[in-house]
């Protein structure tokens, strides 16, 4: 199919080194999507798996080809570091292959709103206080997605369709529930000290789109899991991009934040 163009694209938490990758999913959004701006949220190479098991196939060299081309092209790519590839913060300001590291960023949508980009992690007390008890926690979600993996092959050869676990427990366990909501609102801050209108990041693994009073909170997801991404359109709308479902073309669609969907999906290019 021809490619869908964006005005921009951000994604985060892709895990490059790691065996969660969906690695295919990925490269063939690279391949079928065009923008002008390309954002790279935080948690892309992952640095911290490099310690106990790398993993790289070769298409992961594709996958980074095709951000290089894209660079190389005219997208104006930026990479903004998360806490597993923390490393690359002391390059702030370095322009590597046409990609440019920012540890955080403001983007200016085509209707004027300002928005914050940045990984996300700088809100998150566990990672920030307790490096010991995020390292158990991210053990633990390896281990899942693993497990992850096994169940949706057998899914798959019963003919059944993808499901995620740790989604499934997301939205579950009360604890992780809780977590989410206080890491959303706790952006307020951030955005009010910064004069903008909004903040986009990555580094929960959950997608999403808020309103919390006059600040537009959003969330460009992952990809171990959901495989989604953030778009802003030629018409300045934001939303988000469910890849896996196949089925990028469906019309905008809204939905009430109690439920924990998206608010305004950009699934259908804009030229």
């Amino acid at each position: 199919m021809p490619p869908l163009h964006f005005r921009s694209i951000w994604i985060s938490d892709i895990h490059l080194g790691t065996r969660s990758l969906q690695s295919r999913q990925l490269l063939n959004f690279l391949r079928n999507t065009e923008s002008e701006y390309l954002y790279l949220v935080g948690d892309i190479l992952d640095l911290l798996q490099a310690k106990r098991s790398w993993h790289w196939p070769e298409i992961n060299d594709r996958i980074v080809h095709t951000v290089f081309e894209k660079a190389k092209n005219g997208t104006k790519v930026f990479y903004i570091p998360g806490n597993h590839d923390h490393l690359l913060r002391n390059f702030d300001g370095n322009t590597v292959n046409n990609i440019t590291i920012k540890n955080q960023i403001i983007h200016e949508t085509v209707t004027g709103h300002r928005y914050l980009v940045l990984h996300g992690d700088k809100f998150d007390c566990v990672v920030q206080n307790s490096p010991w008890l995020a390292n158990i926690g991210s053990i633990a979600y390896d281990i899942l997605l693993i497990l992850n993996r096994w169940v949706n092959r057998m899914r798959n050869g019963l003919g059944l369709e993808y499901r995620s676990l740790s989604a499934w427990l997301k939205h579950q366990v009360k604890i992780v529930v809780n977590y989410i909501g206080s890491f959303e609102e706790v952006v307020v801050r951030e955005v009010e000290e910064n004069n903008v209108d909004g903040l986009i990041c990555g580094h929960i693994h959950q997608a999403s789109i808020k309103s919390i009073g006059d600040i537009l909170y959003t969330n460009s997801g992952d990809w171990v899991e959901s495989c989604t991404a953030l778009a802003e359109n030629h018409d300045g709308t934001l939303g988000v991009v469910e890849w896996a479902r196949r089925n990028p073309l469906e019309d905008i669609l809204a939905y009430g934040d109690e439920k924990d969907l998206y608010n305004n999906r950009c699934l259908a290019p804009t030229n």
